[in-house]
């Protein structure tokens, strides 16, 4: 047991980093290659939070822990809008200015309702994984468009980004940290699989269990240290952008995975228990953030609700894992 404590430990440190590294090299070669502040920021930057979870996905999904790459995906996306956005909220109160981000909201719940409705029949197979690539490749294309009509727009989200790229770095030197991050990434994400894996035995629990607790909290991690240090700073739409694009991502990129490599069906509780929540704690961010009473706003009281409901499911959880 200690040893696979230490091993889930050690996976999360070093996905952690090597997460850091990936989008510092991506980041740095995109923009040596010309490509605009605003789509390095909503692609590589609002992406690349999500690349742990995408590879712990890929690899329980090739060891056959369809479970667990399915709870990773659903549970990163309760902990980034109930633990994430509300303890950042809790910090700091977050003002939503950017237009950018008014335009991603409903991007974010018709995304939600697409992997539900592909999931709503019990089975995540290979159509439907294959619906998600898809879905994924046709919204990194949208986005890239909303990206590049910011252009020349005073969008706050735009300085935002571009105060967070890296320092000048020379090609070689980005390729250099993007290709170590990638490969310490994929052992990290196998060694985290295996250590939780055999945690969740040693328990007596599922691999989906495990999945939304353990392993989307601590996957979720770097989109909690992002977006806390954006809110400190006063960078609100960043902060949020990071959230809404790691959610998007896990539901069309990383849920894709276990219908990709290995389909089938999957517990029901996930349609019953876990998906409502996914559904509801995206439909509170977005009538918090979208501005419908006058004020595009997200604040303290709003926050410890969203840490409330976060805490509530995990009581929920661990009543339906004893039970």
């Amino acid at each position: 047991m200690l040893v696979s404590l230490l091993a889930v430990l050690g996976g999360f440190l070093l996905l952690v980093w090597s997460a850091e590294r990936c989008v510092l090299g991506a980041s740095a070669t995109a923009r040596n290659f010309g490509v605009s502040p605003m789509v390095i920021g909503l692609t590589i930057v609002g992406f690349g939070t999500s690349s742990p979870e995408l590879l712990v996905a890929g690899m329980a999904s090739w060891s056959g822990n369809t479970g667990l790459a399915i709870g990773n995906a659903l549970g990163s996306n309760i902990a980034n809008i109930g633990l994430v956005l509300g303890a950042t909220a809790l910090l700091a109160p977050l003002l939503v200015s950017s237009d950018t981000l008014r335009r991603e909201f409903p991007l974010l719940l018709a995304v939600t309702l697409l992997s539900y409705w592909l999931l709503s029949d019990g089975e995540l197979g290979r159509l439907d994984g294959f619906v998600l690539m898809i879905s994924l490749i046709a919204l990194i294309y949208l986005v890239v468009r909303i990206g590049l009509n910011a252009r020349g727009q005073e969008d706050p989200l735009a300085a935002e980004v571009a105060s967070k790229l890296p320092a000048a770095m020379s090609t070689q030197r980005a390729l250099f940290w993007l290709l170590l991050g990638l490969v310490v990434m994929l052992v990290s994400s196998r060694l985290l699989v295996w250590g939780s894996v055999n945690i969740a035995q040693a328990f007596g629990v599922s691999d989906l269990v495990i999945g939304l607790t353990i392993i989307a909290i601590g996957t979720s991690m770097p989109e909690l240290m992002a977006s806390v240090m954006s809110a400190l700073k006063k960078e609100s739409d960043l902060a949020l952008g990071n959230i809404i694009g790691s959610n998007m991502f896990n539901l069309l990129g990383v849920l894709s995975l276990p219908g990709l490599i290995h389909p089938g069906g999957f517990e029901a509780a996930v349609l019953t228990r876990d998906f409502p929540w996914v559904i509801g704690l995206t439909l509170a961010m977005f009538m918090m953030a979208y501005g419908f009473r006058g004020q595009r706003s997200i604040g303290r009281w709003e926050g410890g609700a969203l840490l409330l409901a976060f805490g509530g499911y995990m009581v929920w959880l661990y009543i339906s894992a004893i039970a």
